[in-house]
């Protein structure tokens, strides 16, 4: 029963904005649309990864709240144990996928040779700054994802098409944000950060809380990242 509660939606829950729930104006909109290149660049350029991280993740949430008059509860509400059992439950999924695809990866030879070097700058400072940098990546993906729910729901009516269809746009654009030709293929990103993602859009989409895939992606990055810095 416990795992078949894990394939079940929550149905009290709802999807916010896509049909007014609430209201988000145009302006709003192309504010937040805005705000999405403006904190990526804005988290690149800083020569503090820390002062980056922070600037990236509140360069969105903060304007998010705003126009949603502080409601937290149409982002956030406080993980029930089983919303925690489940964000471990993505993070092991996630990483169980990602290693065999990246094996797969290399043995059709899809990856550029000496990929790894895009961590070689990892240290202490990195680990802490993915508390916020990792919640700005989870609002990377939820506003467009809600953005273009409302488009397509506005001219289908039908919620699970709008969302699907969002979801697709948004991992493509998630996956290429990840994409450099140094370091990794058109292949990796969209297989490893694109359709790996979809485990925490099912997160989301199960639970309707945006704090179940940040620690799911918190812990697959803090995971990695402690990896590295342990010398293994």
């Amino acid at each position: 029963m416990i795992f078949i509660s894990f394939l079940t939606f929550d149905g009290d829950r709802d999807f916010p904005y896509y049909r007014n729930n609430p209201r988000l104006s145009k302006k709003a909109w192309f504010v937040l649309m805005l705000l999405i290149p403006i904190s990526f660049i804005g988290s690149v350029i800083f020569d503090n990864e820390l002062v980056g991280s922070i600037f990236f993740c509140f360069t969105l949430l903060i304007p998010l709240l705003y126009f949603s008059n502080w409601d937290y509860d149409l982002l956030f509400h406080r993980p029930t144990r089983n919303e925690l059992i489940l964000a471990v439950l993505m993070f092991v999924v996630y990483m169980v996928y990602s290693i065999a695809m990246g094996s797969i990866l290399e043995i059709f030879q899809m990856v550029p040779a000496g990929g790894e070097s895009a961590f070689q700058d990892i240290d202490i400072i990195s680990l802490i700054s993915l508390l916020f940098s990792m919640m700005g990546e989870e609002l990377l993906k939820f506003i467009p994802l809600m953005f273009f729910m409302r488009v397509f729901y506005k001219f289908t009516s039908r919620r699970n098409l709008s969302f699907i269809a969002s979801m697709i746009l948004v991992l493509v654009f998630f996956a290429f944000l990840h994409y450099d030709p140094a370091t990794t293929s058109i292949a990796s990103v969209l297989l490893v950060q694109g359709v790996g993602s979809l485990v925490e859009m099912y997160g989301y989409a199960k639970t309707k809380n945006l704090f179940v895939p940040y620690i799911s992606h918190l812990l697959t990055d803090a995971f990695v990242f402690t990896i590295i810095l342990l010398g293994f």
